[in-house]
C-alpha cells in the first residue's frame, strides 16, 4: 500500500481539480448539473482513482486504477474542449487546463509503465527495452527459418544437415 499524496501525479491532478472548480464557477447556472458537473467529476475522478488504487494491495490493482484515471483524464480533456467551443471557458484558461491535463496523462502513462515493469520483473519476466525485444524477435525468426529450411516435408533433417561419422 502506498500513500497517494506522495505521488507527484496525484498532486498535479489535485491542483488541476481545484483550478477547474474555480474556473467552472463562472459557467452559466443552467449548466451547473450538466457540463459543469461533468468537468468537476472527471477532474476529481483522476485523483480519487489514484487514491483508491494506492489503498489496494498489489501493483496489478494499482495499475488498473491508473488506467481508470487515464480514462477520466481523457474524458476531462473532451469536456474542456467542448466548454471552449461553447465559449464557457476562455482560450487562455482552456490552453492552460488542456496542457495540465496532457501533463497528467503523460505522468499516468509513465506510472503505468513503471508498474508493469515492476510486476513483470517480480513474475520473472525479463524487462526488455524495445530494441532488445526487436533483437530477440529477430533471433527467434532466424532460428525458425533455419529450422524450416533444414527439415524436409515430414520434418526430416536434410541430408546436408546430417552429421557424418
Amino acid at each position: 500500500m502506498r500513500n497517494y499524496e506522495d505521488l507527484e501525479v496525484w498532486q498535479k491532478a489535485h491542483a488541476l481539480t481545484i483550478r477547474l472548480y474555480r474556473i467552472t464557477e463562472s459557467f452559466p447556472r443552467a449548466k451547473m448539473f450538466g457540463l459543469t458537473s461533468q468537468i468537476r467529476r472527471a477532474a476529481a475522478s483522476i485523483g480519487a482513482n489514484l487514491a483508491e488504487g494506492c489503498g489496494r494491495w498489489g501493483e496489478a490493482e494499482l495499475a488498473r486504477y491508473v488506467q481508470i484515471a487515464m480514462g477520466s483524464a481523457s474524458e476531462l480533456h473532451n469536456h474542456l474542449r467542448l466548454s471552449r467551443d461553447l465559449e464557457f471557458i476562455g482560450e487562455s484558461d482552456y490552453c492552460a487546463s488542456a496542457q495540465a491535463v496532457t501533463g497528467v496523462r503523460q505522468m499516468l502513462t509513465a506510472l503505468l509503465q513503471t508498474l508493469r515493469k515492476t510486476r513483470n520483473a517480480a513474475n520473472g519476466i525479463p524487462v526488455l527495452a524495445k530494441s532488445e525485444k526487436r533483437r530477440a524477435k529477430s533471433e527467434i525468426a532466424k532460428r525458425e527459418e533455419r529450422k524450416a529450411n533444414s527439415e524436409g516435408p515430414r520434418g526430416e533433417i536434410a541430408k546436408s544437415e546430417r552429421l557424418t561419422l
